[in-house]
């Protein structure tokens, strides 16, 4: 049997004990903390009961955890380098335990859970980091090479999720310096996600992730600081601030998906889904507009890899209240057979205006909110060339993306 206490880190010792995982015999089970009930901070309010008692978690479909412990797992990228980590141990990542895969990360993960005791973990160093190396280490790790830079790798991007590579990192904004992320940083620093481009994107992903950022804030859409960080040898990578920090202050995320433990993996979901979520979860319209912008954006700039984990909530600690986050993962892609990963009103292939406003009328959107959004959100799509050349993306690829953008009747 293994045990793993939960805490709700909101800062540097400043933290709450939530309750108790166990697992025994590939069976998992959850107890909360009764002084924390008092809190009444519903951290997974739809599949977590929270009462007390001990919870067993059986939607094995699902996955091997509640949705809300599993958000602190890597998925894609990070999930490899744990992975990778595990079998230079001499283990089998099959048989490490979701409990042992938590305490590894420890207090090193995204949002504000944290998992006792943490496993032992040498301290890396964490001086100034090389995006050049780390990015071409990434490209070695992908390919299944061996390399010393590994635990580099690990120190800075083993929590993150996505299928590209990507590190934590600490930026100095003043002087430029990149450090090692994933834990507390000097005040000097601040939290913040980069990313490299894998072997099957175009040189300039970063570019194009950077213009499409600055293209959905054109359309309203309540986007974190992004930039490209470039390096003396003329690369440039995406890099956006991290929302889950506020300084070394903590914030509960928790994904559409696992709030309502859907496999992000398999697309099922429907844009109702997440238009009925936003509204039971944050009881504010404005949310469930914002959400609809999000969808409606998706369309309009051919961003079809539009799944349950690529939107997420935030409650706010004081207040007890829920908001949609900012939005994150936006760029150009193609989903599952060139369709949108979550379906508008059933259609994943053509979606029409038909069908955006027909989820509308389901949210209790009006058709003058609805014409609006359209609008805005097709009029930054249409500045596409201009945003894509004030990010310096190839000419090839900003006349093979707007191309691609759907002309929505």
């Amino acid at each position: 049997m293994k045990k793993l206490n939960v805490q709700f880190t909101r800062a540097p010792g400043d933290s709450l004990t939530v309750g108790t995982l166990v697992e025994d015999r590939r069976r998992v089970y959850f107890e909360y903390r009764p002084e924390f009930l008092d809190t009444d901070l519903n951290l997974s309010p739809f599949r977590l009961p929270f009462e007390s008692g001990l919870f067993e978690h059986t939607d094995r479909e699902f996955g091997p955890l509640p949705g809300l412990f599993d958000d602190s797992l890597p998925d894609g990228w990070g999930l490899l380098l744990m992975n990778r980590h595990f079998r230079s141990l001499g283990l089998d990542p099959a048989e490490v335990s979701v409990l042992d895969r938590l305490s590894w990360l420890g207090t090193r993960t995204m949002g504000a859970l944290t998992y006792h005791p943490p496993a032992e973990r040498d301290d890396l160093d964490t001086d100034v980091f090389d995006l050049h190396d780390l990015a071409r280490h990434a490209q070695e790790i992908l390919e299944g090479f061996a390399v010393d830079v590994l635990p580099q790798l690990l120190q800075a991007g083993g929590s993150p999720g996505g299928a590209r590579p990507k590190v934590l990192v600490g930026f100095d904004p003043v002087g430029g310096r990149v450090v090692s992320g994933e834990d507390d940083l000097p005040d000097e620093f601040e939290h913040w996600i980069v990313k490299f481009a894998a072997r099957a994107d175009s040189p300039d992903a970063g570019a194009v992730e950077y213009a499409y950022s600055l293209m959905a804030a054109d359309a309203g859409i309540d986007m974190p600081t992004t930039r490209l960080f470039e390096t003396a040898r003329d690369d440039r990578f995406f890099g956006v601030k991290r929302f889950d920090r506020d300084g070394n202050r903590r914030i509960h995320i928790h994904t559409f998906g696992n709030l309502i433990q859907m496999n992000f993996r398999i697309p099922s979901a429907d844009y109702a889904d997440l238009l009925k979520t936003a509204s039971i979860l944050t009881r504010n319209h404005q949310d469930v507009l914002r959400a609809y912008r999000r969808m409606v954006f998706n369309v309009l700039a051919h961003n079809r890899d539009d799944h349950v984990k690529n939107f997420a909530f935030v409650l706010d600690r004081a207040a007890g209240e829920w908001t949609l986050s900012p939005a994150y993962d936006l760029t150009h892609t193609s989903g599952p057979g060139g369709e949108h990963t979550m379906t508008l009103a059933g259609e994943g292939k053509n979606p029409t205006r038909s069908h955006m406003d027909q989820l509308a009328r389901q949210a209790d959107i009006s058709q003058k909110e609805a014409d609006q959004i359209f609008d805005q959100v097709q009029s930054a799509v249409d500045h596409w060339p201009d945003r894509a050349a004030q990010a310096n993306v190839s000419q090839t690829n900003i006349s093979r993306i707007a191309e691609s953008m759907p002309k929505v009747r």
